[in-house]
């Protein structure tokens, strides 16, 4: 198994596919879902996307995965920060679904899957129960490290500032997660959140960062609790129902 960067690294924590640390922060949406959110690093044949026969493998699997309470949101290939054999599945699962853990198993190893890291997440403000990613434009996967006693804050903030942020903006928040903490997180004090947004193109990603909107002022005090934080443009390819 290759050895993954830095950002692979600190979205799992150091963890991969370990054992669950500490629970996350609470969670805010309604609805008792769970996701998983897997990094992949891929392989394929020469001359053949990556991608392509990874998703062919997990829309064989998703009998098996649907008879098991979970739904699969999509695959998330790389626009600008991953490498071309970068990609990310997001699935959603019923609390205490018994079959989770051997699915993503057998989504994360087996032919084509280099490496693969998981991070158990549960749903803050955004995603409802019924929620599904936007097909069309760029999702971009943003990660913050927060530490705890700010938390509460950092979803107030965010939550403000989604109102005007969306009615200026071709952008649509889909998800705000806490991620499973590792106990490298329990020991530095920190939790892990990731945004997921999907913007109109790349220009609007730009436009969105307009320093005098009401969203700005709101994440300008978002990133002074913000210990740390790094994001990556993908485009989302559409699998199961």
């Amino acid at each position: 198994m290759m050895a993954m960067n830095r950002r692979c690294w600190i979205v799992g924590a150091g963890a991969a596919l370990a054992a669950p640390g500490a629970a996350p922060a609470a969670r805010a949406a309604e609805g008792k879902a769970v996701y998983d959110y897997i990094f992949l690093d891929l392989e394929a044949p020469k001359g053949t996307p990556p991608t392509r026969p990874y998703a062919e493998r997990v829309k064989a699997r998703l009998p098996a995965i649907e008879a098991a309470g979970g739904e699969v949101l999509g695959l998330f290939t790389p626009q600008i920060g991953w490498t071309a054999r970068q990609a990310a599945l997001l699935v959603r699962w019923p609390e205490n679904a018994r079959p989770r853990e051997s699915e993503i198993q057998a989504l994360s190893a087996g032919s084509g899957v280099r490496a693969a890291q998981r991070s158990r997440l549960t749903p803050t403000l955004r995603p409802n129960d019924a929620a599904r990613p936007e097909p069309g434009g760029i999702h971009v996967h943003r990660w913050f490290v927060v530490e705890t006693g700010d938390v509460p804050e950092f979803l107030q903030l965010s939550g403000q500032g989604w109102t005007d942020f969306e009615r200026k903006f071709d952008a649509r928040i889909f998800g705000l997660f806490a991620a499973e903490r590792s106990a490298a997180d329990t020991r530095e004090g920190v939790q892990r959140i990731l945004l997921i947004t999907r913007y109109g193109d790349h220009g609007v990603w730009e436009k969105s960062r307009d320093p005098s909107t009401e969203a700005m002022a709101a994440f300008r005090r978002r990133s002074e609790i913000t210990r740390d934080t790094w994001n990556d443009s993908t485009l989302l390819v559409p699998i199961g129902t």
